[in-house]
């Protein structure tokens, strides 16, 4: 890469363990595959690894290589690269305190060691479209009298789903030396955990094979999770690897059955691979020309989430990981973060290639909640998700003018309406007195605010959700809009996009001066939520400007914060001012006050839409990039405390939070270089849509 790093600390922060092991570097390979860690090389969750990987397909991912404790050994001195917890918060070694420096080469995590008048940097990447990790070291003398370098390596495997933990006694793997400078590392088939075959390689290098277990690495992440704290890891080599002044060496370890051991060329194609996605994003999206700083570290970011994902029917599947550590790739989260992750970074094939494999679910009408695994059922428990799918087609081609694709799915889309007008699953189904959308079943979680802790759901919202009928609204003026253009009568869509605009008003709660959270309901459906921004952030508002303006007016007083949108309205009884405690606890305030990223871009795009004040939502996003050197580096978290300092918590690096911010940032700039609004003009008058003058 070039250019200065963005991201970067000093000892300030690398020599202090609680700030060094608070911010984590998260790398993805698009195949599901994830590597992460600390900047003190602490082990602090059991999601971080060099190697976390799919070994059963589509997502089953398993931890196979832990960690690579490496020592720097110069004549009689021996230095530790790295940092270890134990119990008892005992820290042994502590390889932090000789840390120079950290940064990020765009997604590359990037250490510098200084030891007196040497210095040693380390380097970590995964291999674009393999499951191959490099790990790289280069000394460079500051005086030209210095003993021969070389590190001993200590290499440590595992076989345990990422979520897990493992038998030590049930994981014996073969251990086979592979030339004079390889090793593999092989899980049997007949081994209690999933087969695989792990090949390291080091040129120069001499690998001694070695089989020890070593226990109790203490993991303070899961500790505050009220989740299993403790872990242990087998060491199957120690790896000697002679050092050359200012020349890069290092080792592979990779699932792949070819993978080329040379690190320096390794390292050329990451670059290369991370070049090309800003440089198709400038080149593609004129918004992105002279982008900032934080704005680049977003599209670089927004690679970790996108994956391969061939389905029966459409092989050339793409889909879209919701969040490392712990998430698949799920229908609603997808679909939101679709516009932010590939037609604001300009990838228009990966958003099809994710159009069209979700097609290929569409049953009764729903798009199934979480992607179905091998030889698993799809899920189909969310309301909200068809109703994002098509407003995904609607954003798809505004920007590419594809409507041939939309034409093969045109039938799916109407299958979509005519269920929901109709009725399918868990109630979903069209109120003909109000034209208004209800759904939900006792013990059924459908919108977004989905926490449920064994039977009990937290925030039912059965009844009639204030968001969930923006985007039925927002669906039929997009689906009218199709019909157009493609040729077909849209009668049937502006009738019912009536009826619902009519129906809305419904929403309207003279007390707080916003939109009642649910209506037809026995929960409280007068709290103050933030759904209600969707009403004026989507593409086509169902609200009068007036009412735009007051629910605007009302998010800002009550939920707006530097990094989000308060999930629940701070004077609710319900209102959860910390996301604190094991998992009932933490899953109790998910949604009761927890502020969530991905509504902040929705904030700023309503507000622009209300005061044309483009500097103004812009403003809006601007703590973000402050954020970037917090918690998950270079990405964006899931969720933060709805009071100050708003620390983040979830997982650290979030689809929709990233991508939301950048579909935001995206828009609000191409309105502000005068280019086409949010959907083509025409179809904006078309249907009919008066809140659309201001376009984004």
């Amino acid at each position: 890469m070039t250019g200065p790093a963005f991201i970067r600390f000093g000892r300030a922060v690398c020599g202090d363990l609680n700030q060094a092991e608070r911010r984590e570097w998260w790398l993805a390979n698009g195949l599901g595959a994830y590597a992460a860690g600390t900047i003190a090389g602490s082990l602090t969750r059991r999601y971080h690894g060099l190697l976390i990987a799919p070994i059963v397909p589509p997502l089953g991912r398993y931890l196979v290589l832990a960690k690579a404790d490496a020592w720097l050994n110069a004549g009689d001195h021996t230095w530790p690269l790295f940092s270890n917890r134990w119990p008892d918060n005992v820290i042994n070694p502590q390889g932090h305190i000789h840390l120079e420096s950290f940064h990020l080469d765009g997604r590359m995590p990037v250490w510098e060691f200084a030891f007196g008048d040497l210095q040693l940097t380390q380097r970590i990447w995964l291999e674009p479209g393999a499951n191959t990790v490099y790990v790289a070291y280069k000394p460079t003398f500051l005086s030209a009298h210095y003993p021969p370098l070389a590190l001993t390596i200590r290499l440590l495997v595992n076989a345990r789903d990422h979520h897990g933990n493992v038998e030590p006694w049930r994981f014996n793997p073969l251990i086979e030396a592979n030339g004079p400078d390889g090793l593999y590392v092989s899980n049997p088939p007949n081994s209690s955990y999933p087969p695989y075959r792990l090949q390291l390689q080091a040129r120069g290098g001499v690998f001694k094979p070695m089989q020890q277990w070593i226990e109790h690495f203490d993991m303070p992440v899961e500790r505050e999770r009220g989740l299993p704290f403790r872990d242990q890891h087998l060491c199957v080599a120690e790896l000697s690897l002679p050092l050359c002044n200012d020349e890069w060496s290092g080792f592979s370890a990779s699932l792949e059955q070819r993978s080329p051991p040379y690190i320096e060329e390794a390292m050329r194609r990451f670059f290369a691979y991370d070049d090309g996605l800003l440089t198709r994003a400038q080149v593609n999206v004129p918004a992105l020309h002279d982008s900032p700083d934080w704005i680049n570290q977003l599209l670089l970011t927004a690679d970790n989430f996108l994956i391969k994902r061939p389905v029966a029917g459409y092989q050339q599947g793409e889909s879209v990981i919701a969040g490392y550590p712990w998430f698949g790739d799920w229908g609603r989260d997808t679909m939101i973060a679709l516009p932010g992750l590939t037609l604001a970074t300009g990838r228009y094939d990966s958003a099809r290639h994710i159009l069209g494999a979700f097609a290929e679910f569409i049953d009764h009408g729903m798009l199934p909640n979480h992607f179905p695994g091998n030889g698993e059922q799809p899920e189909y428990n969310t309301v909200d998700a068809a109703l994002w799918y098509i407003e995904a087609w609607r954003a798809y081609t505004e920007t590419t003018g594809d409507w041939q694709s939309l034409q093969a799915v045109f039938p799916k889309l109407e299958e979509i309406i005519r269920y929901y007008r109709d009725g399918t699953r868990h109630g979903i189904a069209l109120d003909t007195q109000d034209g208004l959308l209800r759904s939900g079943e006792a013990g059924v979680q459908l919108t977004w605010m989905d926490a449920k802790i064994g039977a009990w759901v937290v925030t039912p919202r059965t009844g009639k959700a204030v968001e969930i009928n923006a985007l039925w609204y927002n669906a039929l003026r997009a689906m009218a809009g199709f019909a157009e253009q493609l040729g077909n009568t849209a009668v049937e869509y502006e009738q019912l996009a009536d009826s619902a605009q009519k129906g809305f008003s419904r929403f309207v709660n003279p007390q707080s001066g916003g939109l009642y959270d649910v209506l037809d309901t026995g929960d409280d459906g007068g709290s103050i939520r933030p759904n209600q921004i969707l009403a004026v952030s989507l593409p086509f508002s169902p609200l009068p400007e007036t009412v735009q303006h007051d629910v605007v007016r009302l998010c800002a007083k009550q939920l707006l914060t530097s990094y989000g949108l308060r999930s629940l309205a701070p004077d609710a009884q319900a209102y959860q001012s910390r996301y604190r405690g094991g998992v009932p606890e933490r899953d109790g305030a998910y949604h009761q006050g927890t502020v969530w990223t991905w509504l902040l871009g929705h904030y700023a795009l309503a507000e622009y839409r209300v005061t044309g004040n483009i500097d103004l939502a812009l403003s809006r996003l601007q703590p973000i990039r402050e954020h970037l050197f917090d918690a998950g580096l270079g990405t964006v978290s899931e969720i933060y405390d709805a009071e100050p300092p708003h620390t983040p918590g979830g997982a650290p690096s979030q689809a929709w939070s990233v991508a939301c911010v950048l579909e935001a940032w995206w828009r609000l700039k191409r309105a502000q270089q005068n280019t086409t609004g949010s959907i083509p003009q025409s179809a904006c008058t078309r249907a009919g849509d008066a809140n659309l003058r201001r376009t984004i």
